[in-house]
């Protein structure tokens, strides 16, 4: 009978395990809807601006003697200090999420290692800043509570540090990871190269119609204006990394929480079997015992 009372025991801590994870996987998928909303309609201006700074950059460079010349576009010749910012949850069971941003972050930092280039991380999230202050690696920078509630006002002060930084000289390179929303079974790595900015070939830009968007007065404030887009374009895309990285988190914990929930139930099940052939065998018990007692008073 203590065995049925333990595999009793087994089945209702389950139990109230399930429901736990199906109440967070109902919490989960409320908040990714409105997390999904809201990366969507970002993504539309990340998109925008990101055309618009392409644009300007594109008309400049074509349009100066000997390329271009702003330090947002400058690389240098040898790299020699490097600033990797990542996007992490801060909290846990969202599945594999948190360790795939970490994992790349890892990565890199053993191939600029190789190639004796100094690296300083910069972390968003309590999951990532703990697990390399667990395994003794420094970060130069990390803010908590930033990842779980983005605000551009906070995405704006931390990363326009690395831009100073970049700005003076103190790094040659900046990089963005973080775990991006795909749809709602999947989430998608984004390595971003911030910090030189690529001057790409600009889809359309020599169209009279888009060529007109860009004309600026006064015409000797081309480089004013196309810091103030820079700027812009940076920052903004910094939030809409954490925007992007939190509908991901809510679409992989309701994966976990689903997962979970499923695997509780089949527990519960096993259980279930498992606690009638125990019953089962102890009434067949009794059954013998009583039987071979009678026949024993004959």
């Amino acid at each position: 009978m203590a065995n049925l009372k333990e595999i009793k025991a087994k089945i209702t801590s389950v139990k109230n395990t399930q429901k736990t994870t199906k109440a967070m996987k109902l919490v989960s998928t409320a908040k990714l809807k409105r997390a999904e909303l809201l990366a969507k309609r970002s993504k539309d201006y990340a998109n925008k601006i990101n055309e618009i700074a392409s644009t300007m950059a594109y008309h400049l460079n074509k349009n100066t003697v000997g390329g271009i010349d702003n330090i947002y576009f400058k690389k240098s010749e040898k790299v020699q200090r490097v600033d990797i910012i990542f996007v992490t949850a801060d909290k846990g069971l969202c599945g594999g999420f948190n360790m795939q941003t970490i994992k790349q972050v890892k990565l890199l930092m053993d191939e600029y290692k190789d190639k004796k280039v100094k690296v300083r991380l910069r972390a968003v999230g309590k999951k990532g800043s703990e697990f390399f202050k667990f395994k003794e690696i420094e970060l130069h920078d990390s803010v908590i509570d930033l990842s779980s509630s983005p605000t551009y006002e906070r995405a704006v002060e931390f990363i326009d540090k690395a831009i100073d930084d970049y700005k003076n000289g103190l790094t040659d390179k900046v990089i963005l990871i973080h775990n991006g929303f795909q749809n709602m079974l999947t989430q998608v790595l984004h390595v971003n190269n911030l910090l030189p900015i690529d001057i790409v070939q600009c889809k359309n830009c020599e169209s009279k119609e888009h060529s007109s968007m860009m004309d600026i007065e006064p015409e000797d404030d081309d480089e004013v204006v196309l810091n103030s887009m820079i700027q812009k374009y940076i920052e903004f895309n910094m939030y809409y990394s954490l925007i992007d990285s939190l509908a991901a988190e809510h679409s992989a914990r309701m994966q976990a929480m689903d997962s979970a929930s499923k695997n509780a139930k089949e527990m519960v099940d096993a259980l279930s079997l498992k606690y009638n052939k125990a019953r089962q065998e102890a009434i067949t018990t009794e059954l013998i015992e009583i039987i071979s007692g009678v026949e024993s008073m004959k």
